[in-house]
């Protein structure tokens, strides 16, 4: 993995990344450790993962936490911020990259109760432990950034549509966070290659990466993403908060 941020840039700052044992928010907390971030991973469930890839961090010299949370119980949540509390005193960078949907087997408004009512929970239980300088990214999806306008496939329309809710929801937070001092973007990209998105799209609509691939001309791949999700948790923030990667012609974009 090449490095997006220099290393010890982030030396003595903390960040969180929801859902980070595996895919972007794993090559994202990665990135912000080789940058000398202290970091806390977060996970559901496979706690081996989490174990396995804290322990690769700990080796670059950084301070890691590892809380298992489902971002979808409130007391969950809490207790997660407790610890977070309790070992760092205080948080410079949230990344909300933990989203879903598409899994079977969930209630019918589990999207829309993990990409917006989960992500809103998460951030107002986080804001105490941020201060003047900290900033929050939330990670979302052209297709879900733009779905007011552009349609996207059947089998994503509803996951779409609860990221907008998410991504709305939480701007309408921002005003309180600048006045905190507390920096707000949101970064978003096409559909990403070798994510579990990816792969249960596939699974419902056959060839539909590869045909969102010919459309866009490329498809950033996790790590490729990641890299971008590290750098929106230290560049200078747009005036309208967001960050778009990669080729938005075909969503009406410039």
């Amino acid at each position: 993995m090449s490095q997006p941020i220099p290393s010890g840039s982030l030396v003595g700052r903390t960040a969180l990344v929801t859902g980070s044992s595996r895919g972007i928010g794993a090559d994202t907390v990665t990135y912000l450790a080789q940058a000398g971030a202290n970091v806390v991973i977060n996970f559901r469930n496979k706690a081996p993962r989490a174990e396995k890839l804290a322990a690769q961090l700990r080796e670059l010299g950084v301070e890691v936490l590892v809380v298992q949370a489902d971002l979808t119980d409130p007391a969950s949540v809490a207790d997660m911020m407790a610890q977070v509390q309790q070992t760092f005193g205080s948080l410079d960078l949230l990344v909300l990259n933990a989203s879903g949907g598409m899994e079977s087997g969930m209630g019918e408004d589990y999207a829309l109760v993990l990409n917006r009512d989960a992500q809103l929970n998460v951030l107002d239980a986080a804001t105490p432990l941020l201060h003047d300088g900290s900033r929050v990214v939330f990670v979302t999806s052209h297709q879900a950034h733009f779905i007011r306008t552009t349609p996207t496939m059947p089998e994503y329309e509803a996951v779409a549509l609860s990221k907008r809710a998410g991504e709305d929801a939480l701007r309408e937070r921002i005003p309180a966070l600048a006045e905190r001092g507390i920096g707000f973007v949101v970064i978003s990209g096409d559909m990403i290659e070798g994510t579990i998105t990816a792969t249960l799209l596939e699974r419902a609509n056959p060839g539909a990466i590869a045909g969102r691939r010919e459309s866009a001309g490329k498809l950033y791949n996790v790590s490729e993403f990641a890299a971008e999700v590290a750098l929106a948790a230290v560049e200078p923030i747009p005036d309208d908060n967001t960050r778009l990667v990669g080729d938005i012609s075909s969503f009406g974009g410039e």
